[in-house]
């Protein structure tokens, strides 16, 4: 009887490389960002801290007040960033109570940032849409209300 000789069976495919992985980033490379950003607002108070947005001259006129005579969103927002350089916090509020709001908004949002960059977890904040609504809605009130006779303790 014949036999047929089998067919060498196929080689096996060579071993795959071991995955490739990202060197380390440096705690200092991943601060680099929250570092330079807060560097930033630091330098933009201490201006805004130095040259007295009280004093006429210093800083151009908001357009829709000069224009209309309406506050808006953001009038007072010099004065009350200065308030908040030269520790004067009920001053600041005053001015521009949203704005306050906003400066501690953005330390506990930049908080986390630097926790997050230096445990290396990526920082993505997302907000869903009716989120974004909400403080368009917010800052329109806002805005109607300081511009009306019961709303002017809110006006700079």
């Amino acid at each position: 009887m014949d036999t047929v000789p089998s067919p060498d069976p196929a080689p096996s495919p060579p071993p795959s490389p071991a995955p490739v992985r990202p060197a380390p980033v440096s705690l200092a490379r991943r601060l680099a960002a929250p570092a330079a950003t807060l560097a930033g607002v630091l330098a933009a108070f201490a201006y805004v801290g130095t040259v007295d947005p009280n004093e006429p001259g210093h800083y151009p006129v908001c357009p829709l007040l000069q224009l209309t005579g309406i506050y808006c969103p953001g009038c007072g927002g010099l004065r009350s960033a200065h308030g908040v350089a030269t520790g004067d916090f009920a001053g600041a509020f005053g001015a521009n109570a949203m704005a306050v709001v906003g400066y501690g908004v953005f330390a506990v949002l930049w908080t986390v940032w630097v926790v997050r960059a230096a445990r290396g977890i990526p920082v993505r904040i997302t907000l869903k849409p009716v989120y974004w609504w909400s403080i368009g809605a917010v800052a329109a009130v806002f805005s109607v209300v300081r511009n009306l006779p019961f709303g002017s303790a809110l006006a700079p």
